[in-house]
């Protein structure tokens, strides 16, 4: 390959202009990521008519909670490498009609343990749907956008999150907590509206490089980028430094690729975990700071706090580009913990104290979570990208769905005050795991990030 070759194919994606086919792929891959926020979200507020309902105890609403973390850790640990070997397009329909069956399902749930079982199956096509969007929109987007643009799939899960309080916080007050099963059934509506949007993406053109399926390649990137493009310009997109590497997690848990997945994983693990405990309790944890008594007070109170996730989430997309993704990761668990620390030492002050500090904390934790996506699937070359976002995914999650199941022992066993002080540790926790391994990958190529790894263990 020519330099020439080469430095035109970078210019096909990593250097070339957003086009209309863009903006319909991130239109089509944001919509996995705002129903995987709506289906793990709306439990917050079922959970609470289920309860009452089925005569959960605290291990079955532990449970009932975490299922679909767990779902979700064996969904990409073992769909990532799949994602890898057959391609990111055709793992579309699968993961979406999960969601759709095992949301229309929940109609019928008579008991605690079939609640517990679809919410692990929902949990599993969430996971599936983490490194499918991710990996085809990364190796899609020139590299000057590429972080808010990924980072843009973390907002709209977000969005996801409040449509799914507010989608409750209407069903609960309308029709009572009896309405929790059409809670978890209205993800349905939605995962269809997702199918139609995705009709018409292409495969990604560095997987179909990578498999030798050039003329597809050449075919995809002439209607995306709307001008014709040469058999040339399709090799040019072979990096020649970038490993040939099995979609598997062998060459993740080695070097050199050992430290970036820990630090993907843990990282994602500490900003999750303090999420998910909102996400999923929010109302039932915002009731033991006495905001109400068990009805639709905590559900608006949560849809408070979502909207400071997502508003703390909005100026990130712009500073990811412009001040970079490490002092962002970094000052973003400072700021997370400096805000939970006093909910964790004055537990029992008044509600305006317990609001103003949670929607602090919401802000920063916001700032962050636009990260979670863009760091693995930078970080990782085409071969194991859907991999390495399936394991980073995993390791959050072990963590996270340990984490969720012990909500509500932890509220009930120490109290409110000592299980946000937990939380405070797990951010300072993310602080020096960021300080120590957090790279700067804003503008760079995707290959470039792989040859600086490479070069630095050979030397």
């Amino acid at each position: 390959m020519t330099a020439i070759s080469a430095a035109s194919g970078t210019h096909l994606i990593d250097d070339g202009p957003l086009t209309r086919y863009h903006r319909r792929l991130i239109a089509a891959c944001s919509g996995g990521p705002f129903l995987d926020g709506y289906l793990l979200s709306i439990v917050g507020v079922a959970l609470t008519g289920a309860s009452a309902e089925l005569r959960l105890d605290s291990v079955q609403l532990g449970l009932a909670g975490a299922a679909s973390l767990v779902g979700l850790f064996l969904g990409s640990l073992a769909l990532g490498p799949i994602t890898d070997r057959i391609g990111r397009k055709m793992m579309y329909t699968v993961d979406l009609l999960a969601m759709v069956i095992g949301s229309l399902a929940c109609l019928f749930i008579s008991n605690g343990v079939q609640l517990i079982l679809l919410r692990l199956v929902v949990g599993l096509a969430v996971g599936a749907d983490y490194p499918i969007a991710t990996a085809l929109l990364t190796e899609w987007i020139p590299k000057k956008r590429r972080g808010a643009i990924i980072g843009w799939l973390s907002t709209i899960w977000l969005v996801g999150a409040i449509v799914a309080y507010l989608v409750g916080f209407l069903l609960s007050s309308t029709f009572g907590q009896g309405s929790w099963r059409w809670m978890l059934a209205s993800g349905a509506l939605f995962g269809a509206i997702v199918m139609l949007l995705r009709f018409g993406a292409h495969e990604s053109p560095r997987w179909l490089v990578a498999k030798g399926r050039l003329e597809e390649a050449r075919q995809a990137l002439s209607k995306a980028l709307e001008r014709p493009v040469s058999l040339e310009d399709v090799h040019a997109l072979v990096a020649t430094d970038e490993p040939e590497t099995k979609a598997n997690f062998v060459a993740l848990l080695k070097a050199p690729f050992l430290k970036r997945t820990l630090f993907c994983g843990l990282t994602w693990m500490c900003i999750a975990l303090p999420q998910f405990a909102l996400f999923t309790y929010g109302p039932i944890i915002l009731a033991q700071f006495g905001l109400g008594h068990g009805g639709a007070e905590e559900t608006l109170g949560q849809i408070v706090l979502n909207l400071g996730f997502l508003i703390g989430s909005l100026p990130a997309l712009r500073w990811v580009e412009t001040r970079g993704r490490r002092p962002l990761m970094i000052w973003t668990f400072v700021a997370a913990a400096v805000f939970l620390l006093p909910l964790g030492l004055w537990p029992e002050g008044p509600g305006w104290f317990v609001m103003v500090f949670f929607f602090l904390f919401t802000l920063a934790s916001g700032a962050g979570t636009i990260l979670v996506f863009i760091y693995p699937n930078e970080l990782f070359p085409t071969s194991i990208r859907a991999s390495a976002v399936g394991l980073a995914t995993a390791i959050s999650r072990i963590g996270a769905a340990i984490g969720t199941y012990m909500v509500p022992l932890s509220l009930s066993g120490i109290g409110t005050g000592p299980t946000m002080l937990i939380g405070v540790g797990l951010t300072v926790l993310g602080l020096v795991i960021s300080i120590a391994w957090a790279e700067e990958t804003r503008n760079k190529s995707l290959a470039s990030l792989t040859t600086k790894i490479l070069t630095t263990v050979k030397g």
